[in-house]
């Protein structure tokens, strides 16, 4: 449906996607973003460097922005749908690097494989979950009403559950938050008193 040819991603621990110039023609899409990359300097509020997590979303949105033009047809911003988001995901799987063995592999489960195998790479769940995370803000920064943000959409948080749950099985690691544990308090035992003098 969309050719995306001109750029690569290549991510493990982060989902990347830098273009150098912002994409142009998208409903508030173009003129906020041109807007943040040419008039940064100028503006007052705006800080001499970005940080590299502004940098990042950035070029996460950039390339979304890019993904939409080259959609074909090619979608505006407010035409944007979870529908879109989940086929955005998907196509960025080709340029994963993490091994996600099948349940036909005898490595599945295994979070060390001892030898190769032929099972196929994919983005990481931790890498889509912070692209979104990313896009998800970037989209209100841009113009984006939250009650419409695709990136937060229900099918969205879905399929990254289910992402996480099947890459945790198939890889052996879990995802699961550790709780910190609380510090245990030794009891003193302190010896009984003496009996009282008659």
């Amino acid at each position: 449906m969309y050719a995306l040819g001109i750029f690569s991603l290549t991510t493990r621990h982060q989902a990347t996607g830098s273009l150098n110039s912002a994409p142009q023609g998208t409903t508030n899409f173009s003129s906020s973003s041109s807007a943040a990359t040419a008039g940064g300097a100028a503006a007052s509020s705006s800080p001499p460097s970005l940080s590299r997590y502004e940098s990042q979303k950035r070029r996460d949105w950039n390339t979304f922005g890019q993904y939409l033009r080259n959609h074909r047809p090619p979608l505006s911003l407010s035409q944007c749908s979870s529908a879109h988001v989940l086929e955005f995901l998907r196509y960025l799987d080709q340029f994963g690097k993490t091994k996600i063995h099948t349940h036909m592999c005898p490595f599945f489960g295994h979070p060390n494989p001892p030898a190769p195998c032929p099972c196929p790479l994919r983005q990481a769940w931790g890498s889509l979950d912070a692209l979104i995370g990313r896009l998800r803000a970037a989209y209100e920064e841009n113009g984006g009403k939250p009650e419409t943000n695709p990136f937060g959409a229900r099918a969205v948080r879905l399929y990254l559950r289910e992402v996480r749950e099947v890459q945790s099985k198939a890889r052996g690691i879990s995802y699961e938050k550790k709780k910190r544990k609380k510090p245990q308090q030794h009891e003193q035992h302190h010896p009984p008193p003496p009996p009282a003098a008659a």
